[in-house]
């Protein structure tokens, strides 16, 4: 006897609420159907060993094979060598295997070999027993959204070298103006002076001490003449090497702003060439601007530790610290200079801290020069 109200199932079908009954052959069919068609993702099964095992179109539209190309090949041909000689098609499977479930984002290759930038999601499938028989795994082409990441990026950078520019003519000028112009109108009016004391007969007249003012403010003028050029480029960096450099950019700071800064180095200076001391030394100087001008800081520690393939550089304060997690302001440029210049060395920066907690760089440098 069949119930007149709510939902009933037989073998053959399934009843909906409505009534509507739904044959479990069609289901499939139309969820075949469905994984088929989609265009904008490459979804397809692997066995157990990471064997290709179903094609879709939109697996064919981005990656390039035909499913009688694919199928039954091993899902690293989907890798750049460098993937395949790390292990990493095999530690995504069994990364999967391990917790269900494993996503990345990075490159991949197409039957033409060209690359795209490519996130993906490995899903680990077992039978009722629980066995692993295989993964499922679901690709989406990320190269326009990567693309446009880079592009915002180089506008941030444009944005960064232009306002860099501009503080540093403006400090340039503030420089010739309130020191060095102020020198030359004092030792002005002091010759001026001199040519005024004439004797009966006409003749300039001044004793050794008014020589002896002017040679001081000479002098002064030359010094500040050279403290000038050598914040443009330190000639210590070109004569005595990059350690020298950062211990006399070090003694500036602690002159000039009464900053407790300690350096330590480890290891020869070697492995390193102009272009990138020239960076590291421009890196370490950003720091410790923006720890004049933002941290509050009283002390800073400088280290620098020569390893076998690389150098580890370490910039810490004991100043007020940052929220790392809020957004940037707009026209905070500081970090984002620091990235891009490692990043044109091959190497790795990171930041540490948390507000009261002062702020921390770590930087990683391979000898073997830009990645």
């Amino acid at each position: 006897m069949r119930s007149t109200c709510g939902s009933s199932t037989s073998s053959d079908g399934a009843h909906s609420d409505d009534g509507t009954v739904t044959s479990p052959l069609k289901t499939d069919a139309h969820f075949r159907l469905l994984v088929e068609s989609v265009e904008d993702y490459a979804i397809f099964l692997l066995d157990a060993q990471g064997n290709v095992a179903t094609w879709n179109n939109g697996a064919r539209r981005i990656k390039g094979y035909e499913a009688h190309e694919i199928v039954g090949r091993h899902f690293s041909v989907f890798y750049p060598p460098e993937d395949i000689a790390s292990g990493k098609p095999q530690e995504e499977l069994e990364a999967a295997a391990l917790t269900g479930r494993m996503e990345d984002e990075g490159w991949r290759v197409r039957k033409d070999a060209t690359r795209f930038w490519a996130n993906v999601v490995v899903t680990a499938l077992h039978d009722a027993n629980g066995d692993l028989i295989g993964f499922a795994k679901v690709t989406r082409d990320m190269t326009d959204r990567l693309r446009l990441a880079e592009l915002q990026h180089a506008r941030q950078l444009s944005a960064h070298v232009q306002a860099a520019l501009e503080d540093e003519r403006t400090s340039i000028a503030r420089e010739l103006h309130d020191d060095l112009g102020q020198q030359l109108a004092s030792l002005k009016m002091q010759i001026a002076a001199l040519d005024l004391e004439r004797d009966a007969a006409g003749f300039a007249r001044h004793s050794l001490s008014d020589t002896q003012g002017i040679q001081s403010q000479i002098d002064t003028v030359i010094a500040s003449v050279r403290r000038i050029a050598s914040g443009l480029r330190p000639p210590v960096l070109d004569d005595l090497g990059l350690y020298a450099a950062i211990e006399w950019l070090a003694n500036d700071f602690r002159l000039r702003y009464g900053l407790a800064v300690a350096l330590d180095t480890e290891g020869e200076e070697i492995g390193l060439g102009a272009d990138s001391s020239t960076s590291v030394f421009r890196l370490v100087q950003e720091a410790l601007s923006n720890v004049v001008r933002h941290a509050e800081a009283s002390a800073v520690r400088i280290a620098i530790q020569r390893a076998k393939d690389g150098y580890t550089l370490t910039i810490e304060d004991n100043g007020r610290g940052a929220n790392l997690d809020t957004p940037p302001a707009e026209n905070a440029f500081g970090l984002l200079g620091m990235g891009e210049r490692v990043r044109q060395l091959g190497g790795v920066i990171a930041f540490h801290s948390s507000p009261g907690e002062g702020f921390r760089i770590t930087v990683d440098l391979p000898l073997s020069g830009p990645a």
